[in-house]
């Protein structure tokens, strides 16, 4: 690939991840009033309980997908398809144990998860027996994080988007026959997740056998079997772990601290989360193409194509976000409204509504960045960043608590800024001395992870 195609490859990827985003909100749309409209609150509160603990539980391996996709966009600029054939092997087998891990692990997962989300004794039952169900599924989602992230690295974005509305549509389908014809309640959309997620592995797995046919060479035994070979993906996949548990804590963080100001403050910071959740939606499109084209441009050690991928990104990037900063500075009020018609919650949101109208243009640049340093398996910086990023952000909320929620919006706003100033920091520095070519290939320390 030129360096001029790099800018047009920007919107061919971005766009089937944004369309897949999207769909997971439309899910939880179809969840919620399916379980809405049962005659008794405690099932939707048994499935909002069961769901919220598997977003994090899952999300927490998020790096199988991440991991997977910055070394085999690598592999692809190296044009090694024996690479990319074996990265696929061991990401499988690696998010095979995971899933099998959490299944035997399952009681103490779920009784400690749902007792940090302590709900009423009604809901916890259900959402007890809604996970003990869902947690089944486990090796499925984990093996489908490898397989997105490695369609992905290869720049095959639109993977994504069909085998996510399949899952999704599966699962709407069967929340609708379960539910409302079978009368399962939560249980019903516990098991309609777990069949769509099964069903989604296995359409995978036909289309990564119609990809493997197209790669040279084989699987190697001694790559698949061997612990030492799975040194590169553990030391890439250990920094994103942390990493990820890192921005789990400052969510969880952010929505404790809200909680104890009160039932109305803790809807309304919710109701404004999803303001950065939407934008998000957007913005992740972009960071994923960057992953997949600044991996490629890496393994080919093309640091101008690597530049200038980063630039096509960070321009849809920017524009993306300074349309998110005009429709919450215009339209701010009206989308409050759209999301809740409670009075008091409206008004609270009113009161915070300046936060999320500077946020995209600080969050923009963690997103983009994110993006690179993972196409690049720099990893251990993008650990580093968020627990500097984590140092800051509790000091900040301990000394402006007088300020009550503006406080605690602060210390969120300053953890986003500290984290994509660092990001930055780094990405500058790593340009003038290791992502140039102005290096030999061969003092080239900058394109994997040091540990």
């Amino acid at each position: 690939m030129s360096t001029s195609r790099s800018p047009t490859r920007i919107w061919p990827l971005a766009w089937p991840i944004i369309l897949s985003n999207i769909t997971v909100p439309l899910l939880g749309l179809v969840d919620t009033a399916v379980v809405g409209h049962l005659p008794d609150s405690r099932y939707m509160a048994a499935v909002t309980l069961g769901a919220t603990l598997f977003s994090f539980l899952y999300w927490g391996f998020g790096f199988l997908r991440m991991g997977t996709t910055g070394l085999t966009s690598q592999a692809a600029g190296r044009e090694d398809d024996s690479d990319i054939r074996n990265l696929l092997g061991q990401s499988l087998l690696l998010a095979l144990g995971i899933g099998v891990m959490l299944i035997l692990l399952a009681e103490p997962l779920i009784s400690f998860g749902l007792y940090l989300l302590d709900g009423s004794e009604a809901a916890m039952s259900l959402a007890a027996s809604y996970a003990h169900i869902r947690i089944l599924s486990a090796p499925a989602v984990m093996a489908n994080y490898a397989i997105l992230g490695w369609f992905l690295g290869q720049q095959n974005s639109r993977v994504t988007l069909a085998i996510m509305v399949l899952t999704n549509s599966v699962n709407i389908v069967l929340d609708l026959l379960f539910v409302v014809g079978l009368g399962m309640t939560s249980d019903g959309v516990a098991w309609a997740t777990v069949i769509a997620d099964y069903t989604a592995l296995a359409v995978g797995l036909w289309l990564v056998a119609r990809q493997l046919k197209l790669l040279k060479g084989h699987f190697l035994r001694q790559r698949l079997l061997r612990l030492a070979a799975y040194s590169e993906l553990f030391q890439v996949n250990r920094h994103l772990f942390v990493r990820t548990l890192g921005l789990l804590f400052a969510m969880a963080f952010f929505t404790a601290q809200g909680a104890s100001q009160g039932d109305t403050v803790l809807a309304a910071n919710a109701v404004l989360m999803q303001f950065i959740m939407i934008t998000s939606y957007a913005l992740d499109g972009f960071a994923h193409a960057a992953e997949a084209l600044t991996g490629r441009a890496v393994g080919r050690r093309d640091w101008p194509l690597f530049g200038a991928s980063v630039r096509a990104a960070a321009r849809f990037s920017l524009m993306t976000a300074g349309v998110a900063m005009a429709a919450f500075f215009f339209g701010g009020d009206y989308l409050i409204a759209l999301l809740t018609d409670l009075p008091d919650v409206r008004a609270t949101a009113g009161d915070y509504l300046p936060w999320m109208i500077v946020m995209p243009a600080i969050a923009v640049w963690s997103y983009l960045l994110d993006g690179v340093f993972i196409g690049a398996t720099a990893t251990r910086e993008m650990r580093d960043t968020i627990l500097l990023a984590l140092a800051v952000y509790l000091p900040v909320w301990w000394f402006t608590q007088p300020l009550g929620n503006h406080g605690l919006w602060l210390a969120f706003t300053a953890f986003t800024l500290v984290r994509s100033a660092s990001l930055a920091g780094v990405y500058l520095h790593y340009r003038r001395t290791r992502w140039t070519s102005a290096v030999p290939p061969s003092c080239d320390q900058g394109i994997q992870d040091q540990g």
